[in-house]
């Protein structure tokens, strides 16, 4: 997605990992944690998912235009142990991709999203989204769905209904009713665990969520996708028809666009902002912390200015940042510290303003007294970085490996224990090939010592197959692993 020439989100899909949120399933409760109040649900994934207790039933006071996720503030949470017992069958929809360790995210209430409606079948009430502030148009759409509605389910009116015709409205209303109708049954000859209802796939789910009014074009380079969305646009949004493109140019699509580059830029910690400000952002399993930097940026009046100035721009470029890299949980942004009072509140309503096209639900909190503001983001799937990359062979995502100096230090305290304990005298010390040079070129001094303390005979091999931090001491007489030998004897002597 690009808004004003700039790349702010970037969605990725492959054929052997297809996102799951939205997908439902009957599944088999595996175990019920009272002490937790939430059950694990076995979906015929390859770990089992979490379903809470908030998220068995529907709240009927929810208006929000999230498909029901919201809560009421005095709702009552069922007790999970009564309501659910293990080997039950259970029809569950997914709200959040499984993350690192963690298996996918559950709920019971389930929510459809068609075009200009979100239905939820354990409701009843009729809501609209709360950024459609126009009263008339609120009791337009009421009527319309009150008019059309069946009996069962909840229906929540979308943004995209404003101005939408009594026909398109109506017709969303009979894809639900009937969608659900296929998912019940479904489920009524489906053997637990069994996906019973498919979401509709990423390029179909764009028009479905994203494309609205205030996009100008969808451009696809894809021709069978193309012909899909000319099918499912003349069926549910024919006045979108003329804003899809096909693109047929020589340049791959995102050459054209310039967006190659963006992608490549989206693993970088350091990103560079206008007048040479930058940002450093780091993400760990806890949090997201973002550090502003003035960098080359000098300013032209004095140094408060400068600095406002620069944490300006780097509001700007954080939310892009969030999107675009897909980064969730909790953020903490360390702003450059401002003396004015008034240069802070600007900058909080700043950060607000252009985190008002993130379609993710979040919450930001006020600049602190150290310069930061925190800040609240929903994790649905893996954030991009997770997606493009794995973490590193050698430093295991860690960003660092011991120092050679470190290392050769650490075989040293090695050699010296495994000589007491062992009683070997010809040893040979196999290392990565930078290590082994590093010691016999910056440390033989040290190793000579060893051999006449000792009095034992030591010499390096290098071992392109081994690991900076790994390395192997045998010995050069029977050709045992002497580490392991050592560990041996000691284990035996803490026996003893």
């Amino acid at each position: 997605m690009m808004e004003d020439g700039e790349v702010v989100e970037l969605l990725v899909e492959r054929t052997d990992s297809k996102r799951i949120v939205g997908n439902v399933y009957k599944g088999k409760v595996t175990s019920v944690k009272p002490g937790l109040q939430a059950a694990f649900i076995d979906i015929g994934l390859e770990r089992a998912g979490f379903l809470h207790a908030s998220d068995l039933d529907h709240d009927d006071d929810d208006e929000e235009e999230n498909g029901g996720r919201g809560r009421s503030r005095h709702r009552r949470i069922p007790d999970i142990g009564r309501v659910l017992k293990t080997g039950d069958d259970i029809i569950v929809q997914v709200t959040k991709e499984p993350i690192s360790t963690k298996g996918p995210r559950l709920t019971a209430d389930i929510s459809l999203p068609g075009r200009y409606l979100v239905m939820m079948p354990k409701g009843r009430h009729i809501g609209v989204s709360r950024k459609i502030d126009d009263r008339k148009e609120r009791g337009r759409l009421k009527k319309i769905l009150q008019d059309s509605r069946p009996q069962q389910g909840a229906f929540i009116i979308r943004t995209a209904a404003t101005s939408g015709s009594d026909k398109a409205i109506e017709a969303d209303v009979k894809y639900l009713s009937d969608l659900f109708a296929a998912i019940d049954a479904n489920n009524r000859t489906a053997t637990a665990p069994a996906l019973i209802h498919e979401d509709v796939g990423m390029v179909v789910g764009l028009i479905r969520d994203i494309f609205k009014e205030e996009t100008s074009r969808l451009v696809i380079d894809d021709e069978k996708d193309y012909n899909r969305l000319a099918e499912y646009v003349k069926t549910f949004a024919p006045e979108l028809r003329n804003r899809i493109q096909r693109y047929k140019g020589d340049l791959p699509i995102f050459d054209q666009f310039e967006i190659e580059a963006e992608i490549r830029k989206t693993l970088d910690k350091r990103v560079w902002m206008k007048k040479g400000g930058y940002l450093i952002v780091e993400q760990t399993e806890a949090l997201v912390s973002i550090d502003v930097n003035t960098g080359r940026f000098t300013g032209r009046r004095n140094q408060e200015d400068t600095i406002f100035q620069t944490n300006l721009l780097a509001a700007k470029e954080v939310a892009r940042q969030l999107r675009l890299r897909d980064m969730g949980g909790i953020i903490v942004i360390d702003f450059i510290d401002m003396e004015n009072e008034g240069n802070r509140k600007r900058l909080f309503n700043e950060m607000r303003n252009h985190l008002k096209r993130d379609r993710a639900r979040h919450k930001v909190f006020q600049v602190s007294g150290l310069g930061l503001i925190e800040m609240s983001r929903q994790r649905v799937r893996p954030s991009l970085e997770s997606q493009l990359s794995n973490d590193c062979p050698y430093c295991t995502g860690v960003g660092k490996v011991l120092s050679m100096e470190t290392m050769s230090s650490k075989i040293e305290r090695l050699i010296h224990r495994i000589a007491i304990v062992t009683k070997e005298t010809r040893l040979q010390i196999q290392a990565n090939p930078v290590l082994a040079l590093y010691m016999l070129e910056e440390r033989p001094e040290q190793f000579r010592e060893l051999c006449r303390s000792f009095d034992i005979e030591l010499n390096v091999m290098d071992d392109p197959t081994l690991h900076v931090e790994d390395f192997r001491v045998v010995s050069l007489d029977s050709g045992k692993d002497l580490i392991a030998e050592f560990e041996k004897k000691t284990q035996r002597g803490n026996r003893r």
